[in-house]
């Protein structure tokens, strides 16, 4: 018979490694405790951080990433941005964002071959090889740019495509995104500081061997794979396999592959099978009650495909059809409800289940230290759910 953890024994895990119970020393660590932090709205980095650190942290943060630079921002799993440490960057960029940059480069090359492309090239693979590399010879003449200024410096860039034809949404776009998309992709180039504030989605861009000096370290994909897995497990284990697959965006074969290297230890997880390292089986003691308002998009939720176990029935509420989170609030180890940014700044909240007198004025205080985090800024999350859309007003 397998070994048992149970959800209270998750519970337990994910609050320390998390550090939701208790504040993390760093920035880094904070980070390091759930392997990276989503970064595709760009408010989530620094909300994330804040909620696993004594106080609001955005200068720290930014010093980390800008300053320092020992946190990068990469695209990675499942063609998500992410903000990791440079040796996760580096697990991230040969064991996932490789295989991301093959499978988008073949679909920018079909559609430039349905909708056609310049006629003085012999086919739109090499077309899309040229600009790629004028691209990154513009941006090193200059430093640094902006996907404007790289497109007045290569005019190609502003190729149209159409886009979903026939359909309501049908758009008309230049490939711009796209071929930057697969610069970054490719390890090529890298999301520098953006104009504005910490909520800007405006990045200016540089080559990555110079932004991150002598670039990142190589691996080879599979055992990138395998020190990612280990990574993952370490933070979110125990789990089901088929979250580390969600979590990673790879195939069945290379996460089977790079869980075999590890040799997980099977166990039953309330009656679900699972794996966990075989170095972490011994229970993690329970900490002291403890609340947390997490912002969209936080790495906890967002950690694993399968959340009844700490999101109970509070799915439709608080997630968006793609199966993006919205606000949450937690209460030890779990999911209770959820809170939006008014305009006033005022931070609204509603729980969705009991939690008693104590956790309710916990969950209050907490409220007060969510608005401290946004302080005059204000920032709504770029996916809408639900209940945020309610509460926002």
């Amino acid at each position: 018979m397998p070994p048992k953890i149970s959800t209270d024994q998750r519970r337990a895990r994910l609050a320390v490694r998390h550090h939701l119970a208790a504040p993390a020393a760093s920035v880094p660590d904070a980070v390091a405790g759930v392997v990276a932090l989503h970064a595709t709205d760009p408010a989530t980095v620094h909300l994330s951080a804040s909620a696993r650190l004594a106080g609001p942290a955005v200068p720290d943060v930014e010093r980390a990433l800008y300053d320092e630079r020992s946190l990068l921002r990469l695209l990675g799993m499942r063609r998500t941005v992410f903000v990791t440490d440079l040796e996760t960057a580096a697990l991230v960029q040969a064991g996932c964002s490789a295989d991301i940059l093959v499978k988008q480069r073949k679909l920018l090359e079909q559609h430039l071959a349905q909708q056609g492309y310049p006629e003085n090239v012999p086919e739109p693979a090499t077309w899309l090889k040229e600009v790629e590399a004028s691209v990154e010879a513009a941006l090193r003449a200059r430093g640094s740019a902006t996907a404007q200024q790289l497109s007045e410096d290569e005019p190609r860039l502003r190729q149209q495509l159409l886009m979903a034809a026939g359909k309501p949404y049908e758009a008309i776009g230049t490939v711009t995104s796209r071929v930057l998309f697969l610069l970054a992709a490719g390890g090529r180039i890298a999301r520098g500081r953006p104009r504005g504030g910490w909520t800007s989605t405006q990045y200016v861009w540089q080559p990555l061997d110079e932004w991150v000096r002598g670039g990142l370290r190589a691996w080879e994909p599979e055992a990138a794979r395998v020190e990612l897995a280990r990574r993952w497990l370490r933070a979110y284990g125990p789990a089901p396999v088929a979250d580390l697959r969600w979590w990673t965006g790879w195939t069945a074969g290379q996460t089977k592959k790079a869980l075999a290297a590890l040799s997980p230890v099977e166990v039953d997880l309330d009656g679900s099978p699972g794996v966990v390292l075989a170095d972490d089986l011994d229970p993690v003691p329970a900490p002291p009650p403890w609340v947390a308002f997490l912002p969209a998009l936080d790495p906890t939720p967002m950690g694993w495909q399968d959340r009844d176990w700490f999101l109970g029935p509070h799915r439709a509420a608080l997630f968006d059809r793609s199966g993006n989170v919205g606000p949450t609030v937690w209460a030890s180890g779990k999911v209770v409800g959820g809170w939006a940014q008014r305009p006033s700044g005022e931070i609204a909240y509603r729980v969705l289940e009991e939690v008693g007198a104590e956790t309710e004025a916990a969950i209050e205080a907490e409220a007060g230290k969510c608005a401290e985090w946004f302080g005059e800024v204000r920032a709504v999350p770029r996916f809408r759910t639900p209940l945020e859309r309610e509460l926002a007003g």
